[in-house]
């Protein structure tokens, strides 16, 4: 391998790292718990999953500032089932992934019924 390739393959990890910094800092500030040992492709597909259930939140009246309270802090939404559910520490990013797409989809029933 050449001198040039392994920089450029270096430049390459270090960006990949620097995009998955800010994946996961923009997912930890939701208030999702993140173990650090996410692979890049579990960042972006917690991150495609929140925006999905944040969209249906908004799609059926929902406002993320009323019902998500600051990180940490409890707080009362203004419904519950537009609050982002919560990932403990020993869940999966499977399992949660899965809890979160049956939020975003109980979401949409919900407003089919009422």
């Amino acid at each position: 391998m050449s001198r040039s390739s392994t920089k450029g393959d270096d430049e390459r990890a270090e960006d990949l790292a620097r995009v998955d910094r800010e994946v996961a800092g923009r997912i930890a500030g939701k208030g999702v718990h993140l173990s650090g040992h996410e692979t890049s492709q579990q960042l972006a597909d917690l991150e495609e999953a929140l925006e999905r259930f944040e969209d249906a939140v908004e799609a059926h009246g929902g406002d993320l500032m009323v019902d998500e309270p600051p990180a940490g802090r409890p707080g009362e939404p203004d419904q519950e089932r537009f609050r982002l559910p919560i990932r403990g520490t020993g869940m999966s990013v499977a399992d949660y992934l899965e809890t979160l797409s049956r939020a975003t989809d109980s979401l949409g029933q919900r407003k089919r019924r009422g």
